[in-house]
């Protein structure tokens, strides 16, 4: 894989549940990476979300991607968990903006069926927003998991996550959990599967089904070779 980068995620968390491991091993390969953070995480809570809510979601959210090493991060601020209350045209073409302004050979984003109302919807405006026209600038189309999305969404009632792609990230681990730990008000404590113990433990199982340390595993979309 070459060129840029870009990563779609739902929410500010996703981005690191799903791959940050691959965005810190790709940045250190000299890669760009971008984020795009669709929906802002807070407000299908009520009244608890706030303005100052939200500004310490978004900051949680910068902070990651510094200790990533992310060289870019928007976040849209839409509706949280309401996605599909939105015009799919109007989300596909804030995706695809993205892609065409940074030229990205990659993109990441969430797998389809995830229990998450927005992850699914993003999925699908991703898929769109990709699809390979001539002069499509992306190659790499990959689908992540997201631990309390993934897993619960029983695999009789959507397609399972099944994954065919690997990124070995031994050596950016640490840098993924402690990412993880600026989104502290969205941590669980085990065995609730969105805790840092829930979290390294699937990168060691992900890790020991491809014969590495730890690992992020992913669905491969398409390829352009």
């Amino acid at each position: 894989m070459n060129g840029a980068v870009l990563v779609v995620a739902a929410h500010p968390d996703d981005e690191v549940l799903g791959c940050g491991g691959t965005i810190a091993r790709l940045a250190e390969e000299g890669r760009a990476v971008h984020v795009l953070l669709m929906a802002d995480g807070e407000t299908s809570r009520g009244a608890s979300a706030d303005a100052s809510v939200l500004k310490r979601r978004n900051a949680a959210a910068e902070q990651s991607a510094s200790i990533l090493g992310v060289s870019s991060l928007e976040i849209l601020g839409l509706p949280d968990n309401r996605l599909d209350s939105l015009e799919m045209l109007d989300l596909v073409r804030h995706v695809e903006s993205t892609v065409h302004r940074h030229q990205a050979a990659t993109v990441f984003t969430h797998h389809a069926g995830d229990v998450n109302i927005d992850h699914r919807i993003v999925h699908d405006a991703v898929i769109a927003a990709t699809r390979p026209q001539p002069g499509c600038s992306v190659r790499d189309l990959l689908f992540f998991e997201v631990p309390s999305s993934s897993e619960w969404r029983p695999p009789s009632s959507a397609t399972p996550f099944a994954p065919n792609w690997f990124v070995d990230i031994a050596l950016t681990l640490e840098r993924k959990l402690r990412a993880l730990e600026a989104y502290a008000g969205e941590l669980r404590e085990f065995p609730h599967p969105r805790s840092l113990r829930a979290v390294e433990a699937l990168a060691c199982w992900r890790g020991a089904t491809a014969g590495v340390v730890a690992a992020e595993a992913f669905i491969l979309g398409r390829r352009i070779q």
